[in-house]
C-alpha cells in the first residue's frame, strides 16, 4: 500500500465560539454579585467604559410602561420589541470591520435607546446620587451627618454601631483575666486559635502538646479553664461534650442526664424505650430531660462575630397589577449601568500615532460596545423568561404552593422561542421576589406526579407540601404511616407510590411513623 499526500474537500457546519459570544454566554449565567464584580473588572481594564451614575437621561417612559405585564389570561404584553438571544441561533461571527461599522452607526444614541427600551431597568427619574457611606439607614438612604453649621436633627446613633466582637477576642479577654502564667497563656492562645466559629476545638490535645513542647497534662488543664469560659460549651471536642459542659454550668449534669447525653444516638432515633431502661426514669422525667437537652445550644460560638449572612437580592420583582394580573420588572439595583465614552474615544483616536495604539483603541471600543450590548440583551432575556414563568405559575402566585404546576425547561424554551440551554443559564443564580417570598427561578421547575383521576399532573413540590401538612395535622394517638399517606393522597387525586412518599419524607427530615409515635407518646 503506497503512502502519499492527497487533497480532499469536505463540508461541515459548526458553531464558532467567538470571544464576544463567549462573553454573552458568561454574562447570561452570572448572578448579580458576580455580574457586578465582572463589570467592575471591565471598568478598570477598559478606559472607554464609564459608569452611568450622576448623569441625567434624556428620555423616560411613563411608569406604567416600564415592566412586562402578565394578566390572568396568560398574555404577556411587553412594550417594544424584545430580541431573542439564543446561542444556537445568534448570528455572531466577530468580524472586526463590519462590527465596528455597525456600532459606529448605533453608538451615538446607544444610551438613549437603552433607556427607551429598558425603562423597567432604570425606573427612577434621575440617576442615583453617589452613595455616602454615612447615610445608610435601614433600606433607604437618608442624611445622617451634619455639615458645617447645619442642624443635627437627622442625627442617627444607629449609623455609628461598633464592630461586633469575635469569639476569639471574647475568649482572649477572659483568658487574660483567668490566667497569669505566661506558659499557660501561650497554650490558651493556641487553643483559642484552634476553636472554630461554632465554638468547637478542632484539634486534639496530644498534637497541641507535641507542637508546643508542653506536657499533655498541662494542656488538659488549660483546656479545662477554657471550657469554663463564656459562652457555656465552648472548647468542646464533640457535641456530647458541648452539651455536658452546658448542663454542668446549669448544675443539671446528674447521673441520669449523663447517661442520656452519652446515648444521643438513641435520642436521635427517638428510641425512648431504650433510654428509659438506661436512665431508669419514668416517662415524665424523661420528657423533662429531653426538653432540657433541646433547650441547649449545639453551636455556642455562633453568637459571636460570625460572618453576616448575605441577603438574597432578587433579580426580578413581581407585583400585582391594577387589572388583576401581574407586573414583572427587573430590579435596577442588580443591573450595572455602563456607557461607552464616545467623546473620549474621539479625542484619543485623533492623538493616536502608532499602529499599536490604534489597534488597542479599536479593541477597547469593540469590547466596550459588546459589553453594553451583552448587558442589554441579558436584561431583556431575563425579563422575557421571568414573564413566561409568571404566566405559567399564575395559580401558585394567586393561591399558594399547593397549586404549583409541574414545569420544565422545554416548556419555557418553546414558549419564548429559545434553546433549553439558554433558559437554563437564565434561571441559574437568579431570584424572583413575589408576594409569597423570594424564590430562585429554578424553584419553579419541578417534576410532575400523575393525577389519579386522569386530570392535570401535580408538582412534586406541592406534593411535598401536602405530605408535610398531613403529618403536621396527625394526632398523637393516630400517627400516619407511609401507606396511609399514600391512600389519603390518592383520595385527593394524586397517584403516588409508597417509596416516593418515603423519599419525600426523608428529604424533608421527617422521621418515620414509628419514631414519630414514640416521640408523641413521650411528649404527650
Amino acid at each position: 500500500m503506497a503512502l502519499g499526500p492527497k487533497l480532499e474537500l469536505r463540508q461541515s457546519q459548526s458553531l464558532v465560539m467567538t470571544p464576544q459570544l463567549m462573553q454573552a454566554i458568561k454574562l447570561l449565567q452570572l448572578g448579580s454579585l458576580d455580574l457586578v464584580a465582572y463589570v467592575e473588572a471591565e471598568l478598570e481594564r477598559n478606559p472607554l467604559l464609564e459608569r452611568e451614575e450622576g448623569e441625567e437621561r434624556p428620555t423616560q417612559e411613563p411608569p406604567g410602561e416600564s415592566s412586562a405585564a402578565v394578566d390572568g389570561a396568560g398574555e404577556v404584553p411587553v412594550g417594544g420589541e424584545t430580541a431573542d438571544f439564543d446561542v444556537a441561533e445568534a448570528g455572531i461571527d466577530g468580524s472586526g470591520p463590519a462590527l465596528d461599522t455597525a456600532f459606529e452607526a448605533e453608538a451615538p444614541d446607544l444610551g438613549e435607546r437603552l433607556d427607551a427600551d429598558y425603562t423597567n431597568v432604570f425606573q427612577d427619574d434621575a440617576a442615583p446620587e453617589p452613595l455616602d457611606p454615612g447615610r445608610l439607614v435601614g433600606e433607604t438612604w437618608s442624611q445622617t451627618s451634619t455639615r458645617g453649621g447645619g442642624s443635627d436633627e437627622d442625627y442617627n446613633l444607629e449609623s455609628y454601631v461598633a464592630a461586633e466582637i469575635s469569639l476569639a477576642d471574647h475568649l482572649a479577654e477572659q483568658l487574660a483575666l483567668a490566667v497569669t502564667d505566661p506558659m499557660r497563656r501561650l497554650i490558651g492562645r493556641y487553643l483559642i486559635d484552634a476553636v472554630d466559629e461554632a465554638g468547637y476545638l478542632r484539634t486534639d490535645v496530644a498534637s497541641v502538646a507535641e507542637k508546643l513542647g508542653a506536657p499533655v497534662e498541662l494542656v488538659e488543664e488549660v483546656l479545662a479553664i477554657l471550657q469554663g469560659f463564656d459562652p457555656a460549651g465552648v472548647g468542646a471536642r464533640d457535641l456530647k461534650e458541648c452539651l455536658a459542659l452546658q448542663l454542668k454550668e446549669r448544675d443539671r449534669y446528674d447521673p441520669a442526664m449523663k447517661v442520656l447525653v452519652e446515648n444521643l444516638e438513641l435520642l436521635a432515633k427517638r428510641d425512648f424505650a431504650a433510654l428509659r431502661r438506661l436512665t431508669r426514669v419514668d416517662d415524665e422525667d424523661l420528657a423533662d430531660m429531653v426538653a432540657e437537652i433541646r433547650a441547649l445550644d449545639p453551636k455556642p460560638g455562633n453568637a459571636f462575630g460570625s460572618t453576616p449572612v448575605q441577603p438574597v437580592v432578587p433579580d426580578v420583582v413581581v407585583r400585582a397589577g391594577p387589572d388583576g394580573g401581574w407586573l414583572v420588572e427587573l430590579n435596577s439595583e442588580t443591573l450595572p449601568r455602563v456607557l461607552v465614552n464616545q467623546s473620549y474615544f474621539a479625542r484619543v483616536a485623533k492623538a493616536a500615532k502608532g499602529e499599536k495604539d490604534k489597534l488597542y483603541l479599536s479593541e477597547c471600543m469593540q469590547t466596550a460596545n459588546w459589553l453594553v450590548k451583552s448587558l442589554d440583551q441579558r436584561a431583556k432575556t431575563i425579563l422575557k423568561v421571568a414573564s413566561e414563568i409568571v404566566r405559567q405559575q399564575d395559580a401558585f402566585l394567586t393561591s399558594g404552593i399547593q397549586y404549583l404546576k409541574p414545569l420544565n425547561l422545554r416548556i419555557i424554551a418553546d414558549a419564548v422561542g429559545m434553546h433549553e440551554s439558554t433558559v437554563s443559564r437564565v434561571t441559574s443564580n437568579k431570584y424572583m421576589a413575589t408576594a409569597r417570598g423570594i424564590f430562585e427561578l429554578k424553584y419553579f421547575f419541578t417534576s410532575s406526579i400523575a393525577s389519579a383521576e386522569g386530570g392535570d399532573a401535580h408538582s412534586s413540590e406541592s406534593v411535598r407540601h401536602r405530605i408535610r401538612e398531613l403529618i403536621d395535622r396527625e394526632p398523637a394517638d393516630d400517627v400516619l404511616s407511609d401507606d396511609t399517606i399514600v391512600k389519603l393522597l390518592r383520595e385527593a387525586g394524586i397517584d403516588i407510590a409508597r417509596r416516593t412518599v418515603a423519599k419525600y419524607r426523608e428529604a424533608m427530615n421527617i422521621p418515620s411513623s414509628v419514631q414519630r409515635r414514640r416521640e408523641k407518646q413521650v411528649l404527650a
